[in-house]
């Protein structure tokens, strides 16, 4: 059986500003690693117990995606910050917001949730759990 998500792969065009989205936006922290059978350094977005390693689409890692495409990226985040609140924050730094605030179903119930795009054009969805 399946019991959680360690970690997801964007294929990204720009490290600095994907960087500047994940980190300085959505308060993730930037880590760098090593795998034992190569020596390249590589880069992830860590945040609770979950990371987003970054490949960029000119240096693809392997094994990877079939058909690496910065862009093709659909993720939710659950918050605790308040949507509304994410809301100003994304006014204020200049995201356009795609849609919502809106009531949708997540894995483990109602969110109301808002959605943005990062640099390369994933939709982000950050939402909060509700109870309907």
């Amino acid at each position: 059986m399946i019991n959680s998500i360690d970690h997801i792969v964007l294929t990204i065009k720009d490290l600095n500003k994907t960087i500047d989205f994940y980190c300085n936006i959505l308060g993730m922290k930037l880590e760098e690693f090593k795998v034992s059978y190569d020596s390249e350094i590589r880069k992830c977005l860590k945040f609770g117990n979950q990371k987003i390693n970054l490949h960029e689409h000119d240096n693809l890692i392997k094994p990877g995606a079939r058909v690496p495409k910065p862009g093709t990226g659909d993720i939710c985040f659950i918050s605790d910050i308040d949507v509304y609140a994410w809301k100003k924050k994304f006014l204020k730094n200049s995201i356009n917001i795609e849609y919502g605030p809106i009531k949708q179903i997540g894995a483990d119930g109602f969110l109301l949730s808002i959605y943005v795009r990062d640099p390369d054009q994933n939709l982000i969805e950050i939402a909060n759990k509700t109870k309907s």
